[in-house]
């Protein structure tokens, strides 16, 4: 059942991809050489008859967007026991989990309940346009340690997934119905994550989604009239003003940016303006993954305990043009605790689109940049 193909995407990194018993791929990558004797596995039901996922889009025609359309995932596993964890590596090979046991360090596969699936086709008619889902969605299991988080993860391991994702950039955007690569983590369960384990995702869009598309137009815009970037220009401006960065490294910044609209929003970002995760150089990735770890374990430390947040990267489009206006970023927006309630998007919020903010991003960087942390 598995085809390996063995490479060194990365200097130190390595991988391996394997293809799973259901027909879906599995790439496996860590610090050191991938045992070639390791197997993919399959969890139970997920047979080559099963996994045949065919979603669709449809056109919004007042929003002028795209909806997706995937009724499958509506079995997806949703918050099992921890001896039922689909994310951990199989330790009984009568009930496999996604991954094999083994030495890796990380995981990615082809997610089993996709928004996207490049094997997408035959839209239904509808009195709006239809398209197939095409693209692409992958799961990325950060650690074999279910009681971790991307913030208690050593140094080497947050570079390691730096290196993971600019990998998984560079593979999906090289496809032709690609056109957007979209790392992204949901944690906790009060932002809608259904396994405990940690991981994130990528979804590999066949468009530019909308935040995307707009944030670039107003990069192209910026730097068409002054011939630099935005957000490059921003980030100095921060750090010129100094009361919002939380992290400020010789190759790369974490901040509550000025506009924030969340209370403890963080941006995190290289200083240069580098398109996308793939474009990073190995230094770069160096300090990016200790700017992202120390934001982290602020978050985590404020009121000693995990803080549920969704972290989007934000990056240039995968249409093969070069776009020296775009800036890679990650976008933290946690979900906040006050007395008694989260933060959630109201009627202006989601509505209108007017986010109202409580807090001042003033007091909110103040709070992260008094709380030590060794990362």
């Amino acid at each position: 059942m598995s085809s390996p193909i063995l490479d060194t995407p990365a200097p130190g990194v390595h991988r391996r991809r394997l293809t799973k018993p259901d027909g879906r791929a599995l790439w496996l990558y860590g610090r050191q050489p991938i045992d070639p004797s390791i197997e993919a596995v399959s969890p139970p039901g997920a047979t080559p008859g099963d996994v045949r996922p065919n979603p669709h889009l449809r056109y919004h025609p007042l929003r002028g967007e795209w909806v997706a359309y995937a009724g499958h995932r509506q079995t997806r596993t949703f918050l099992p026991p921890a001896e039922y964890n689909p994310l951990a590596p199989t330790t009984d090979p009568s009930r496999p989990t996604e991954l094999p046991a083994g030495a890796y360090d990380v995981a990615v596969f082809e997610n089993r309940f996709p928004t996207l699936h490049g094997g997408a086709h035959d839209p239904p008619a509808s009195i709006v346009d239809t398209r197939p889902a095409r693209g692409a969605c992958e799961v990325v299991v950060f650690t074999q340690d279910a009681r971790a988080s991307l913030a208690s993860l050593p140094l080497w391991h947050v570079e390691l997934l730096v290196a993971v994702w600019a990998d998984r950039t560079r593979e999906l955007g090289a496809r032709g119905d690609v056109a957007y690569v979209f790392p992204f983590e949901n944690r906790g369960v009060e932002v809608g994550v259904t396994l405990h384990h940690p991981h994130g995702q990528i979804y590999a869009y066949p468009f530019v989604p909308p935040i995307a598309a707009r944030e670039l137009a107003q990069q192209k815009a910026y730097y068409d009239a002054h011939g630099r970037g935005l957000l490059e220009d921003h980030l100095r401006a921060e750090r010129e003003d100094g009361r919002r960065i939380l992290y400020e490294g010789p190759r790369a910044t974490a901040l509550v940016p000025v506009c924030a609209r969340y209370a403890y929003e963080v941006w995190v970002a290289p200083l240069r303006a580098a398109p996308t995760l793939a474009d990073l150089t190995p230094d770069e990735v160096r300090d990016f993954a200790l700017a992202l770890k120390t934001v982290l374990m602020k978050l985590d430390a404020l009121w000693n305990r995990p803080m549920p947040y969704i972290m989007a990267f934000h990056q240039a489009p995968s249409d093969g043009e070069p776009h020296p206006e775009a800036h890679l970023h990650a976008e933290i927006y946690p979900a906040y605790r006050m007395p008694g309630r989260l933060k959630y998007l109201a009627g202006s919020e989601a509505g209108a689109g007017l986010f109202t903010a409580d807090t001042f991003p003033e007091e909110k960087a103040a709070e992260l940049r008094a709380v030590e942390v060794n990362p």
